[in-house]
């Protein structure tokens, strides 16, 4: 290992676990560099995991569409929302205990390799478990609160409100697992998901990791689930969180590092606390930001001062590169 591959991000961790939907894809099509930095890592000998709370695909159905875009993978390699849950639930419920679900086959398939039937009326469920998948109707979550209210037990394979797509965010599972907790006045009995660690903890034992970085697009789900299981975290602005929502993140979502996109493996590993080349001055109680550099970086310094204050203020530009900068990450 070269001297400046000893000093980039990415040289001070032995596994580094991806999010998918936002880093390396958006829905089916390749994030520009995903491919090149994910052979870069096989070519340093550096392992990589996958772990997503989309519970429609199979790990073999991941890998091989990680494959198909330029990113060879193993099904062993992918951790799933769908897989971690019949796991989960296989361990809580004996064998035979009937299940009602709600989402794609692929978690259907996993309910089923875990020893439980699955059921279609509300009334035989003693289990429902509810995970996203584009067919699901108001019917079933009727069928689903019928049964909850009826004593079944309540759980969810994530939480996430949204999924990307190459036309904006769209209501992910998290939107009707809210509109079922409207319904019944409570929230599911266990999320399974992220930011629960149980993804991120599971793809590190396996490879028996001691430093892994979690790389992922979003703060509530991603880089919140890398601190509850005390790793570190790169977020990247290619998917759902947005230079906004990070300025206001509490502490539990505010990754270690931030980068542009998965380039910033590659780079000098500058965690947000360090002194950036930018500087931003309190100006009669606006913040306006000077410099010049990466915009990466001015995003960078902006956290400090945001953080230090626990509030966001608005945000001025003083000259080209600064307003720049703010266009760029859409504060202006």
């Amino acid at each position: 290992m070269s001297d400046a591959q000893a000093d980039d991000l990415v040289g001070h961790y032995d596994l580094v676990i991806f999010d998918l939907d936002g880093v390396l894809y958006l829905v089916d099509q390749i994030i520009p560099g995903a491919a090149e930095a994910c052979a870069a890592l096989r070519e340093r000998g550096i392992p990589s995991a996958y772990a997503t709370n989309n519970a429609s695909r199979l790990p073999g159905d991941v890998a091989a569409l990680l494959t198909r875009i330029g990113i060879p993978a193993e099904p062993r390699e992918v951790v799933t929302s769908a897989h971690a849950t019949a796991l989960l639930m296989a361990e809580r419920f004996a064998p035979g205990t009937p299940v009602l679900i709600l989402g794609a086959p692929a978690l259907r398939e996993e309910v089923v390799g875990a020893g439980l039937t699955p059921v279609t009326e509300a009334e035989e469920a003693r289990v429902v478990v509810q995970g996203y998948g584009p067919d699901v109707r108001m019917r079933d979550l009727g069928d689903a609160a019928v049964a909850i209210r009826g004593g079944a037990a309540w759980i969810a394979t994530n939480a996430d409100k949204t999924l990307p797509s190459p036309r904006g965010p769209l209501p992910g599972n998290g939107s009707l697992v809210v509109a079922m907790a409207t319904a019944l006045g409570r929230q599911p009995d266990t999320i399974v998901g992220k930011p629960d660690p149980s993804l991120f903890l599971e793809a590190a034992r396996e490879r028996s990791a001691q430093r892994p970085l979690v790389v992922g697009d979003r703060l509530d789900t991603d880089i919140e689930g890398a601190y509850r299981a005390g790793m570190d975290s790169l977020l990247v602005l290619t998917g759902v969180s947005d230079a906004a929502e990070l300025l206001a993140a509490p502490v539990e979502r505010r990754p270690t590092f931030v980068a542009e996109d998965l380039g910033g493996l590659f780079e000098p590993a500058q965690a947000v606390s360090q002194g950036q080349s930018w500087r931003v001055e309190d100006r009669d109680g606006r913040w306006v930001l000077a410099g010049d550099g990466r915009r990466v970086e001015a995003l960078n310094a902006l956290c400090q001062v945001a953080w230090a204050a626990g509030e966001v203020r608005p945000i001025d530009g003083d000259g080209e590169a600064a307003d720049a900068a703010l266009k760029w990450l859409k504060l202006t």
